[in-house]
């Protein structure tokens, strides 16, 4: 232990971390830069901010506050001490609706805030597109903005007094009137009025340098104004009082179209004087579909509000009245514009990627221009951008003249990083000549803090030099941010990791078959580290339930990004931080089209537990529950199901078993079927019933491991319903050869013939989740040498388990991205509403007609879709939404031993309350095996797949 970590340790009475997994979550914010601290300390009040500050001056140490990490400019990172206000400093102290005003903690997350104002129909003016996980400290650090700002102003305009201690120990209440000013501040505004009052662009973005003009006598000498924006180099905020705005009772969006972004740039300063909410704009680039928008190749989101909906709607047509557009569509449904509007918020993510799937970057994310001059900025912004080979799709806050772009800067070689300060430094003076500023939200950090002679001249910056040292005389916090800055293009977060592609199993097509790729698309936006997850969401559960950042999707990727870099985490894949970190992940998939850049942690986590445990013992469970499918198919062979169950009832031998198997004590062991469904299909006679229409489509019904040995009701149910909708249903063949597609057994005398045995069809799910992929991919190779004969078909492959069917679709061609027959197999297979909407459109399913719970498999969310799946139920009189999530129980997850605690409290986020809640009669419906098991251990609740229900609905119309 160093000496100061055992001071901080004697001092404070929050958390200390100078371990290597605590400081490799805060090496990086959103930026491009990368430093790696000493330690991180979560304070609990501020005598524990002032205990760091006093022990970090004694030893010369750096300090550095930190909220939600989404900083886009390297200013959430130093070499020093991080403050995490996250933790513990994260309260809403006070809420006072009638003054309108709010007292905060530093770490409060801006929703918070936002949720406890609504009830009283107030709201935080700002919004940052990060609301859901940026917090209010970082807000006045940055002095950010948001899409309301055309409306409601920056921070700084919300801003009402501040606490704030200073480096060197003194607690100031910073207000208007020279209220809590250092000493020496009131002198050095006296002394240049003159530049003070015309040395600033006159622009509703101004964030770069520091405000040092709301100190100025007209304008109130407001030094918690002056506060805002000043990255954390001036003091340490420990409380503020802000000011709430009115929130409307009603609101209209008008998504006004335009043949491009230039168009839309020129109109947006024309709508101003309509009094709108917001003005924001984007082009069809960052757009994963134009579906629900109007025509055009850009577009504008013009918010109006009213005290009725009517008169919302007739402001937003009034807009679309005084705009010159190719089409417009106005919403009032509050679902429609949520809908609308998270394309718009996702771009921070989704502008990572160019169309080609190439990296872009930040660096220039946010510059601002007088509104009227964007249009003739955006032209002059475009030619730069092609004068240096670049490419990027602005978007943004259009209203204020404010444009974000993510940029494709080659930063991993010298002549990329190059051109980059060539770049940036051309840029620079493009904004300065359209009268801007080089930040217009997200601070100047070391993004742009070394060009800002550029903008403000070396007169003004000396200025700013001068303010920094009354505040702050020992240059300890957060240095080489806005004054004496680092330049713009050390400290690349790209810089260490390696050259060459890591030898990996999976083939990551969207990242060029390259592993660090893939793990660059974390960029740090932090849409993992929301608390609560809008509509059908699922990522990231973990973090939901434990808060940590090193269970969020960022944090593990962060860990992963330094077990390449290879300087904190020296081990390599043997890494025990990255495989701690990686343990809580439920491998839910939600990541993967939750996270606007589709960071893949469940395949990531699968790659790593390969490497890892490659040539050593695994934990038991990988064996237990790894080789599941090979202990069902036994314990079928030999008809011991009955046994099974029986032993399964005599608790001692059951906590023997669990133990022995790494399971959690408090689970329950699922009983066997005593038939499986294969058998039963045998019994049956292994073809197609008469119910089946002779001319109807050949479909293959899957028996997935769980269908197959604990679940063969759901097959069964899935057969019937296949067949009345006049389909002929097959199963996959379980002999390798010449074998005869459509009755299921391969029986035939050719087939014997000439086949070898091969025996049943397997998605390889759980090795893969296990991350034993030389097993996972025995197993998928000689799948697809059985289903050989079906690939010489037209016939779709209908696959009852969600997390089967995902396996099929993408880990088994990304496992098997050598094999072309993988990528077939994973073409031909539709989910059950799928193949009843593609193969049986005109069939109409039973009415059951009664409201319908539960939770869209987490693996349908994110790889399948469930869009069928609605029109199936809305067809059947199912009425109600299901929930979004991950009910926890994840397949082997909520079984290991150590998971039970977060796997029940993943199924509390939102699955649990559902059910709870539902009205009486409901179908509790849950396509999954996991889930099913989940609501049975944890809520006695018996959920059903859709099958069942239907084929149910059907039974009771023959009665």
């Amino acid at each position: 232990m160093t000496d100061l970590e055992a001071a901080l340790r004697r001092a404070v009475r929050g958390e200390v971390g100078f371990d290597t997994t605590s400081r490799a979550l805060t090496t990086m914010d959103a930026s491009n830069y990368r430093r790696v601290p000493l330690g991180v300390v979560a304070p609990r009040d501020a005598d524990d901010v002032a205990a760091v500050l006093e022990v970090c001056r004694e030893r010369e140490v750096p300090v550095v506050a930190r909220g939600g990490g989404t900083s886009i400019a390297g200013q959430a990172t130093g070499t020093g001490v991080v403050l995490d206000f996250t933790r513990h400093m994260n309260r809403l102290v006070a809420l006072d609706p009638q003054a309108r005003t709010a007292v905060v903690q530093p770490g409060l997350v801006l929703d918070r805030l936002q949720d406890a104002a609504a009830p009283h129909g107030l709201r935080f003016g700002p919004d940052p597109s990060t609301h859901g996980r940026c917090t209010l400290g970082g807000m006045i650090g940055n002095n950010s903005c948001g899409s309301h700002s055309v409306a409601w102003g920056t921070t700084a305009d919300s801003v009402r007094e501040l606490s704030v201690l200073t480096a060197r120990g003194r607690r100031l209440r910073l207000g208007q009137e020279w209220a809590g000013a250092p000493e020496g501040l009131r002198d050095l505004v006296d002394g240049d009025l003159a530049r003070l009052r015309t040395g600033f662009p006159d622009l509703p973005r101004r964030i770069s340098g520091y405000a040092l003009d709301a100190l100025l006598p007209e304008r109130g000498a407001d030094v918690a104004r002056s506060f805002c924006g000043s990255e954390g180099t001036l003091g340490v905020l420990t409380e503020a009082v802000v000011g709430l705005v009115e929130s409307p009772r009603a609101r209209a969006l008008a998504v006004l179209g335009y043949a491009d972004e230039a168009g839309a740039a020129e109109a947006a300063a024309g709508l101003l004087p309509l009094g709108p909410l917001t003005v924001e704009g984007m082009a069809v680039d960052l757009v994963p579909s134009t579906e629900g928008l109007p025509r055009g190749g850009a577009w504008l989101f013009v918010e109006t509000g009213g005290d009725t909906e009517a008169e919302a709607r007739a402001r937003a047509e009034a807009v679309v009245r005084a705009a010159d557009v190719v089409d417009a569509l106005v919403v009032t449904d509050p679902g429609g514009q949520r809908a609308l509007w998270r394309i718009r918020e996702d771009a921070s993510g989704t502008a990572t990627r160019m169309p080609d799937g190439s990296e872009a970057w930040p660096g220039w994310e946010d510059c601002a221009v007088p509104p009227a001059r964007l249009g003739g900025y955006l032209r002059d912004f475009r030619s730069l951008m092609s004068a240096h080979g670049l490419r990027g799709t602005p978007y943004g806050h259009f209203g204020d003249g404010c444009i974000h772009v993510r940029i494709d800067f080659d930063l991993l070689s010298d002549a990329g990083v190059a051109r980059f300060r060539r770049f940036s430094e051309e840029l620079a003076d493009v904004v300065v000549a359209h009268g801007g500023s080089l930040s217009g939200e997200h601070g100047d950090g070391q993004a742009r803090a070394e060009l800002l002679p550029r903008m403000y001249g070396a007169e003004t910056v000396a200025l700013f030099e001068r303010a920094k040292a009354l505040w702050d005389p020992d240059d300890l916090l957060n240095p080489g941010m806005l004054v004496r800055p680092a330049p713009l293009d050390t400290n690349l977060r790209f810089a260490v990791l390696p050259r060459e592609p890591v030898d990996v199993a999976f083939g990551y097509p969207s990242d060029g078959g390259d592993f660090s790729a893939a793990v660059r698309r974390c960029v740090g936006v932090a849409k993992c580290r929301t608390t609560s997850v809008p509509g059908a969401g699922v990522m990231c559960p973990s973090f939901r339930a434990t808060g940590e950042e090193e269970h969020s999707t960022r944090g593990r990727a962060r860990l992963l990004h330094e077990m390449l870099a290879g300087e904190l985490v020296t081990d390599g894949w043997r890494s025990t931080e990255v495989r701690d970190a990686l343990d809580l992940c439920l491998s839910c998939k939600g990541c993967r089209s939750d996270c606007p850049v589709g960071v893949d942690m469940a395949t990531y986590k699968a790659e790593f537990l390969h490497h890892h445990y490659a040539g050593r013992r695994r934990p038991a469970a990988h064996y237990a529950m790894g080789w599941l499918p090979v202990w069902l198919r036994w314990a079928d062979r030999v008809r011991a199901a009955p046994v099974v169950n029986a032993l399964a009832s005599v608790r001692p031998l059951t906590a023997v078993a669990k133990r022995l198997g790494g399971v959690a004590g408090q689970r329950e062991v699922p009983r066997l079927a005593r038939e499986s469904f294969s058998r039963w299909w045998r019994r049956r006679g292994g073809r197609p019933a008469a119910g089946g229409g002779p001319g109807g489509d050949l479909v293959v019904l899957w028996p997935d491991t769980f269908t197959e040995h604990l679940s063969p009701s759901v097959g069964r149910a899935a057969v019937r319903v296949l067949e009345a909708a006049g389909l002929r249903v097959a199963l996959p063949p379980t002999l390798r050869g010449r074998a005869v597609v459509g009755d299921g057994t391969s029986r035939s005398a050719l087939a014997l013939l000439t086949a070898r045995r091969g025996g049943r069809v397997c998605c390889g799910l759980t090795y893969v989740s296990t991350g034993q992929l030389d097993r996972a991919r025995a197993v998928m190779r000689r799948t697809l040498d059985l289903m050989g004969p079906v690939l010489e078909t037209s016939a779709p492959v209908v696959v009852l388990e969600p997390s089967c069917a995902a396996a099929l679709r993408t880990d088994l061609p990304e496992l098997l991205h050598d094999d072309p027959r993988a990528a077939r197999l994973a073409a031909r297979v539709l989910t059950f509403a799928e193949a009843l909407e593609r193969h049986a459109p005109h069939w109409t399913p039973p009415a059951v007609n009664l409201p319908a719970v539960g939770q869209t498999h987490c693996h349908q969310h994110a790889v399948l879709g469930d869009a069928a799946d609605r029109r199936l139920r809305a067809s059947a009189g199912l009425t109600g939404e299901l929930s979004g999530g991950c009910c926890g129980l994840a397949g082997n997850f909520g079984f290991e031993a150590g998971h039970y605690e977060v796997s029940a409290a993943c199924a509390e986020d939102q699955l649990l309350p559902a059910v709870r809640e539902a009205p009486d009669g409901a179908v509790v419906l849950a396509d999954g095996f996991s889930c099913r098991t989940q609501l049975e251990q944890l809520a006695g609740v018996r959920g059903r797949h859709l099958a069942e229900v239907l084929a149910e609905g059907l039974a009771e119309g023959l009665e």
